[in-house]
């Protein structure tokens, strides 16, 4: 790695920061949110002292792609927790920038998802093999994945000390198979995983566009006064209304296009380069629709994902590899 590359992505790492959004609930927000760029979050159990009595302690909402980024994660927590242990760690969905992490967590610690995660974080081959999709490509620093060893199919409650948070799936596919929410009802304080992407373009290429489109009126079931998002910035609630709006646009105008492409008997490819994205255009990784709109084909074709073809084609649409800030 040269000193520049290096330089810049320390430069990226550095402006994470830990947000305290309640009392003893903080948000990990890792700008841009672009490819593996995610946010993460911690929940400090309000009796906890730090040492192993009682019920005290912290629980984590998803970890980070790389070691360097999940090592930051974890001091910051580590800071303002006042070095009290991590007990729990919950995967919102499968994907490696917020699971890979997971091999960082102290062995004591119990990792929380749903059966859809644990089975797709087990089957993933990326972390040994990782094609040449990015660029630059991303430096792990981890070996092996740790995938949840307590699985959830609708909901299940944890507390830190006396904090609630209930962790639920909408029921159906939609980012993934496994998505999970975790709300906080006496913070009022929502971490959607990717069901949101805030000022980002939205990757739905292992879920389901119609289900996506979905979550979105499932998610107005939790009067969140503060939203954290998989990805982009914090969300007042007074405004994810607006936010929960623009993914609905968003959603629909990739099923329009893919049926206006298939229609018209384009690829995938060109029904990309022939659409014009519009309000979507200045989102990092534009480039994601083309993969949005193979899942979209497969799907009327009642067929699965080719993931080498989609990428090739998003590498193409892009002129080159896809952005990658690790």
């Amino acid at each position: 790695m040269s000193d520049s590359t290096s330089s810049a992505r320390s430069t990226r790492t550095a402006e994470a920061a830990l947000h305290e959004v309640a009392p003893g609930v903080h948000a990990w927000i890792q700008p841009d949110g672009s490819w593996w760029v995610n946010n993460a979050g911690a929940v400090i159990g309000d009796d906890g002292d730090g040492g192993d009595g009682g019920d005290g302690g912290v629980v984590l909402i998803d970890t980070c792609a790389t070691a360097a980024r999940t090592r930051r994660f974890l001091g910051a927590v580590d800071a303002v927790s006042g070095g009290a242990p991590v007990r729990l760690a919950v995967n919102t969905h499968l994907h490696g920038d917020h699971t890979h992490g997971n091999a960082l967590l102290p062995e004591s610690a119990v990792i929380v998802g749903h059966q859809a995660t644990r089975d797709g974080i087990l089957a993933d081959t990326l972390l040994a093999h990782t094609p040449p999709v990015w660029s630059p490509s991303p430096d792990w620093g981890i070996a092996a994945h740790r995938p949840p060893t307590v699985v959830l199919r609708d909901e299940l409650t944890l507390y830190a000390g006396d904090r609630r948070i209930e962790l639920s799936h909408p029921g159906y596919a939609a980012h993934t198979q496994g998505d999970v929410v975790a709300w906080l009802p006496g913070e009022r304080v929502l971490f959607t995983g990717d069901l949101i992407f805030h000022q980002v373009t939205p990757l739905v290429f292992m879920g389901s566009l119609e289900g996506a489109l979905d979550s979105l009126r499932w998610l107005e079931r939790f009067p969140a006064e503060l939203v954290v998002p998989g990805h982009g910035p914090l969300i007042d609630g007074d405004g994810f209304a607006d936010v929960l709006e623009t993914h609905a646009r968003y959603y629909r105008f990739v099923l329009d296009t893919a049926r206006r492409g298939r229609s018209e008997g384009l690829t995938p490819l060109q029904a990309a380069e022939r659409c014009d994205l519009g309000e979507f255009a200045a989102w990092p990784d534009r480039e994601r629709i083309v993969l949005n709109l193979h899942l979209a084909y497969a799907t009327a074709d009642g067929a699965a994902v080719d993931l080498f073809a989609a990428f090739d084609d998003a590498i193409t649409f892009n002129g080159g590899p896809l952005h990658c800030a690790l």
